[in-house]
Order: C-alpha cells, then sequence, then structure tokens
C-alpha cells in the first residue's frame, strides 16, 4: 500500500514481516491496536553476522530501555539505527521475545484447523522470516520489543511485570537507518502479557527515504558512546 510520506505495510498481529532498509531511511512503527508488539531483530544488510547487540546498547548509554535519541549498536560497535523519536520513553529489550510455551495457555492451534488463525509464538514467526533470508536458529538473537513496557515487581527475586495498557492505538516510533539493514519483526503477544484471549494487535509499518544523521542530530549528544558507534557507522560506509 502507498502512503502520503513513504511505502506502507500493515502486519496483522501474531504475524511477521521482513524488510531492507537503505541507510538514511526511516522506519514508522505504528500500533493498531491496545498493547501492540513488534518483536524485532537488525542484521547490518551487507555483513549480516554483524547484528544488533541489546546488552551493549543498553550498557554503553546507560538505560534499561530503549528510548529516543538512543542509538542502537551491533556487537561491532557501530550504530545499526537511531531512535529519532517515539511517543512513548519507554521500549522493552530486556525479557525476550515469546517461545511455542508461553502460547499454551491459549489451548492448541495448528495450520490445519485454525488456517490464518494458527496462534504462533514470536521466536517462529521470526524464525520463518530469516529463513527466507538464508539465516536460522544461530541468527537469533535479544530483541527490542517495541511498545512494551516491563517494571520490577518489588520482590526479592527482582521480578519483571508486564505494564498493560502502556500502549493504545496510535502509539508510534520512528527509526533511521544508519547502516543498510535488514530488519525482521514479529507480531505475536509478548511473554510477560497475562491476557487470557489471544488478539495481539496489529503493527503498521511505513518506510520513507531520508538522509543520513545530521552533524547537529540529537542522538550523537546523547551520550560520548552513542557519538562513537555514528562516526563508526559513518565511517564503514566510505
Amino acid at each position: 500500500m502507498s502512503d502520503p510520506g513513504g511505502h506502507r505495510h500493515d502486519v496483522p498481529g501474531g504475524a511477521a514481516w521482513s524488510l531492507t532498509l537503505a541507510r538514511g531511511s526511516t522506519l514508522r512503527l505504528e500500533a493498531l491496536g491496545a498493547d501492540a508488539v513488534a518483536s524485532m531483530l537488525l542484521y547490518a544488510a551487507d555483513d549480516r553476522w554483524e547484528r544488533l547487540n541489546v546488552p551493549d546498547t543498553l550498557k554503553a548509554q546507560m538505560s534499561a530501555r530503549i528510548h529516543p535519541p538512543m542509538v542502537l549498536m551491533s556487537d561491532m560497535g557501530r550504530a545499526l539505527a537511531s531512535v529519532t523519536g517515539s511517543s512513548s520513553d519507554w521500549h522493552d529489550a530486556i525479557t525476550g521475545h515469546s517461545v511455542d510455551a508461553d502460547l499454551a495457555r491459549f489451548g492448541p492451534s495448528d495450520y490445519g484447523r485454525d488456517r490464518n488463525g494458527w496462534r504462533r509464538s514470536a521466536r517462529s514467526l521470526l524464525l520463518d522470516e530469516l529463513y527466507a533470508h538464508g539465516l536460522g536458529e544461530r541468527d537469533l538473537h535479544a530483541t527490542v520489543n517495541w511498545f512494551v513496557k516491563v517494571r520490577p515487581g518489588g520482590d526479592e527475586r527482582g521480578t519483571l511485570g508486564y505494564v498493560p495498557g502502556h500502549t493504545t492505538a496510535g502509539d508510534w516510533v520512528c527509526l533511521r537507518a544508519e547502516q543498510d539493514l535488514l530488519v525482521v519483526f514479529a507480531t505475536a503477544p509478548h511473554p510477560l502479557d497475562p491476557v487470557a484471549h489471544w488478539r495481539p494487535a496489529g503493527v503498521r509499518a511505513v518506510v520513507a527515504p531520508g538522509a543520513p544523521a545530521p552533524a547537529d542530530d540529537p542522538s550523537r549528544s546523547f551520550r560520548a558512546e552513542s557519538a562513537r558507534a555514528l562516526a563508526a557507522a559513518e565511517r564503514s560506509a566510505r
């Protein structure tokens, strides 16, 4: 589908999608319903051994959440993408994505019985997209779970709890590609979401042309580590 701001694609709840982004272009994700989730993997398009490193991204920028104007860093210390804006100041990157066992509470499901309503975990959906690009299980990494917030449960174990209602329809986040990227994401429910019924919300993706980060971009001044990651990506693009 077309959009005045670029190419638009609606991903239903409980589905997956992948796309390539040229350096400088933007990807805007919009929640199409309450408690939407987009569990995302990121890879450098030209060298897919380089991929998002969530622990380094959080540690280097002294954060337990993803928010603007943070930089999403690769395992080589280079910027893959920058978070240029968001309706929310909290996106989860520490609790992972759903696996098949997380769907047990919804009852059995398979394609033969449920057809397009087949309930699948984020991991299963992500793997299908990875296989289409010649990748597989060894290429899975920790995801950023856009639109999700978790908070400490206050117990001695340090339990984290899902915050329902954190996202409503129309919430959004925008990324700028700092390298040519392969982006893969799934819209299955978050593993900590206690919802009793299967009704995952969809996500709208809008891709638009853009330009690399300008000299005065907020991501450069956010942290010294953010600036270094952007500079490293720019050196590799020359």
